[in-house]
């Protein structure tokens, strides 16, 4: 079990890939902290899940645009277990497709805190611990929309995931002298509740019909993909965004 004595906190980890990476990271003898902000629900599930598969699981609420509220999760993580050694910032959303026409500042700010600022509030609680221990991961899971643009109506998601591909290899700069990791993961078009919820199934179907493996991806596979970032296997790797797509961006 590579993760064997570790925690591991995820954000919005009640459903999709938070959830599969909650479950593959307990599958490795992880303890998982799975955050939620309203689906008290499906982090609940999540936590069982956990369990199921081998691990110890902490279902702790809080709005990861919240300075405090994230201070107070941490705080519970730490009072149970004493330690994070593995941050993913998973929470993440697209909230609704916007044009320009329709685009406002609100929202705008909207997503940006959800999408970028979140990842910097979360790692701003955690990274002190991780270099006075000269050991930590992080993971930050962005979008193939960083990269291309996005689909009609996600300008806006696609500015937030494309910043945070920047800010990834800023940290992995800042943090490497100190042993700490920072690396990114980019899904493509991957079935979860996400597209469920901003994808009809026509526009669905068109994503899929330009990727190349001929399918869309599930949460597992993204999971796997961070357990191996999280991983000793990963030991060389620091600054660098995955790309999980089907090969429908190649680069």
């Amino acid at each position: 079990m590579i993760f064997k004595d570790q925690v591991a906190l995820i954000t919005g980890a009640s459903s999709g890939i938070g959830r599969a990476t909650a479950e593959a990271m307990a599958r490795q003898g992880a303890r998982v902290a799975v955050n939620f902000h309203k689906n008290q629900v499906g982090a609940e599930a999540a936590a069982e899940a956990v369990r199921k598969a081998g691990g110890e699981a902490l279902v702790v609420r809080a709005d990861v645009t919240r300075d405090a509220e994230i201070r107070a999760m941490v705080g519970v993580v730490r009072a149970k277990w004493r330690r994070i050694d593995i941050l993913v910032n998973n929470a993440g959303d697209l909230l609704a497709r916007r044009t320009l026409a329709d685009m406002t500042e609100d929202y705008w700010d909207e997503i940006m805190d959800l999408n970028l600022k979140s990842v910097f509030l979360c790692v701003k609680a955690v990274w002190e611990e991780m270099v006075a221990r000269k050991s930590g991961c992080i993971i930050n899971v962005s979008s193939i929309a960083g990269r291309n643009g996005g689909g009609v109506g996600a300008a806006a998601y696609a500015a937030a995931k494309g910043g945070l591909l920047t800010y990834t290899k800023g940290l992995a700069k800042e943090l490497a002298p100190h042993g700490v990791r920072v690396n990114g993961i980019a899904p493509g078009v991957i079935a979860t509740p996400y597209h469920e919820r901003y994808s009809p199934p026509e526009v669905f179907q068109k994503f899929v019909a330009a990727i190349p493996l001929g399918r869309a991806g599930t949460a597992e596979e993204i999971a796997d993909v961070i357990v191996f970032l999280a991983s000793p296997a990963a030991r060389y790797m620091t600054g660098e965004t995955v790309e999980v797509n089907g090969g429908m961006l190649m680069d």
